[in-house]
């Protein structure tokens, strides 16, 4: 170390030199001035924000869940939060559709079992474990499910016009290979625009 060891004084300024030495190796001896330095991380700055964005136009953010045997999912900007289905509580007189009601943060959900919405051959009321809460036009419900599966990616290019129903999209899980449909929540949410058994 630099200094007269035995008296423990220390050279600050060998030390300083030692450093200021270290720090031109580092930067490879290349000083950059600090108009050049705020050029770079602005330059930086502008890719990073471009490939996000560009990353958020190629891909549609999902939450999927199965129902039925099927798999779906809902926009994730559109899911409020997903809870069990334990306190659900029927409604006398509601169409086949509407499982119930929840109570959730202060407000009572009405609970839409998909499998009567599109015809799909299903369990019963046990096999409904999850309910995703989801929020159109300013109301809230909420899509029973069996299982949810979790937010999704999905590549704009590997999405396709659905079948006729309450679809957005129609596209393959690139690993399992099943197929997934993005539902259109303001065609559930309106009672009129699906038929419904």
């Amino acid at each position: 170390m630099a200094g007269d060891e035995s008296s423990g004084k220390i050279d600050y300024a060998a030390l300083r030199r030692k450093l200021d030495e270290a720090q031109a190796v580092l930067e490879g001896a290349q000083v950059l001035s600090p108009e050049r330095r705020r050029e770079v991380l602005a330059d930086r700055a502008r890719a990073l924000a471009g490939s996000r964005q560009e990353d958020r136009r190629e891909t549609v953010s999902v939450l999927s869940f199965r129902v039925g045997g099927e798999r779906y999912a809902v926009p994730i900007e559109a899911v409020d939060h997903v809870l069990e289905s334990k306190g659900l509580c029927p409604l006398p007189g509601a169409p086949r559709y509407v499982l119930g009601a929840l109570v959730s943060r202060s407000r009572v959900v009405p609970v839409l079992d998909l499998r009567q919405v599109l015809g799909l051959e299903g369990g019963g009321m046990s096999d409904l474990a999850r309910v995703v809460v989801v929020e159109v036009s300013e109301e809230f419900f909420g899509l029973a499910a069996e299982e949810v599966d979790g937010r999704q990616e999905l590549p704009r290019a590997d999405l396709s016009h659905p079948p006729a129903g309450p679809f957005t999209f129609l596209t393959r899980d690139r690993t399992t290979k099943e197929l997934l449909m993005v539902l259109d929540l303001e065609q559930l949410g309106d009672p009129t625009a699906v038929g419904r058994s």
